[in-house]
């Protein structure tokens, strides 16, 4: 049996919904927001975060309130279908990714709210028990590049693994730092990205120095032109991809076969998608990892806990939110992670 097919057929009752609104001041120039669905129903409530990145379609979403016809009883499988016939967006958005993120806090709180009517766990309706999340911290380096916050945390967490955004100016004594560090799981060239503030075209210089200088660690997302591909040919076995891979047919069409892919749940836009590729990756022996979006509320919890069921020992892009603090906060919980869900539904406590 799929995974999905576990989950389908769960049958919850929708009474109305509510939007509640999350923001993070990142930079003066950029406030992070989110939305979290929390659909309602026979005295219980699902919950989902929105990770879309443009801040004005959250206020918009928010100030249009509940309007979407999701009231009545229906089954897992049921709901997403009528999500699909549904405009979530009130225009296109500007990328398409965004498509999948709002549909996928959605459907997240469908699968909270289906698990808790019927008094079960996400584990206990996939038949998985939950292990402890290795974890890695992911961010660059800066503007002009330096370690000194990789080293503030590495003071306090001696033990941290990265995964670091690569930049054309990152220099060889950078480089040189790293590698005495001794702390980089992966690479992630960002290569694969267009029109967002993250873009980072192809250097072939940038990817040689990376390749050369982190011959052990995960290079991710790196752009595939005539000049980047013979570097990358040697190295294809340790590439792996995250911004292009929103299901298995993705999966299915990357140029090389990939030993590990980041399966980053709000990337799959729907439940069936998602289970779909854990089940492709775990069929076919590929390692699959998480990532997170800058989540703010319930939904990191939430791919932690799916990291806990379906990918534990992996390097992981799931590290508590105080990792992404700009000085070390004391007392963080350390890898691997201790995932503690609640007793039914589709959250941790």
């Amino acid at each position: 049996m799929s995974l999905y097919d576990a989950v389908r057929d769960l049958e919850l009752e929708i009474e109305g919904y509510e939007l509640e609104g999350h923001e993070y001041v990142i930079s003066p120039e950029f406030t992070r927001k989110t939305t979290v669905v929390r659909l309602q129903g026979a005295g219980e409530e699902g919950l989902g975060e929105d990770v879309t990145y443009d801040p004005s379609e959250h206020d918009t979403l928010q100030s249009r309130g509940p309007v979407h016809p999701l009231t009545g009883e229906w089954t897992l499988d049921a709901l997403s279908r009528r999500l699909s016939a549904l405009s979530l967006f009130e225009r296109e958005p500007e990328h398409d990714a965004y498509l999948d993120y709002r549909r996928w806090a959605f459907e997240s709180a469908a699968l909270d709210l289906a698990l808790r009517q019927a008094g079960i766990s996400l584990g206990d309706a996939v038949d998985r028990t939950l292990r402890p999340v290795t974890f890695v911290a992911s961010g660059g380096l800066g503007d002009p590049p330096s370690t000194a916050r990789l080293r503030a945390f590495l003071a306090l967490y001696p033990d941290l693994r990265f995964k670091l955004d690569a930049r054309p100016d990152w220099t060889d004594e950078i480089l040189a730092e790293l590698r005495e560090l001794g702390c980089v799981d992966s690479i992630d060239l960002k290569g694969q990205y267009s029109g967002t503030v993250v873009d980072n075209p192809p250097d072939p210089e940038l990817y040689r120095r990376a390749l050369e200088a982190f011959p052990d660690a995960w290079i991710e997302d790196p752009a595939l032109t005539a000049e980047t591909i013979p570097l990358l040919e040697p190295h294809a076995e340790r590439v792996t991809w995250d911004a292009v891979v929103h299901s298995v047919a993705d999966i299915e069409a990357l140029r090389w076969p990939p030993r590990t892919v980041n399966v980053k749940p709000s990337r799959f836009g729907t439940i069936e998608r998602l289970f779909a590729a854990y089940d492709y990756c775990e069929d076919r022996g590929i390692g699959a990892y998480g990532g997170g979006q800058w989540e703010l509320s319930i939904g990191r919890g939430q791919i932690q806990l799916l990291a806990a069921l379906f990918h534990p020992d992996t390097p992981n892009d799931v590290a508590p939110g105080g990792y992404n603090a700009s000085e070390p906060p004391p007392g963080l919980p350390t890898s691997p992670l201790t995932v503690a869900p609640r007793a039914t539904g589709f959250l941790t406590e």
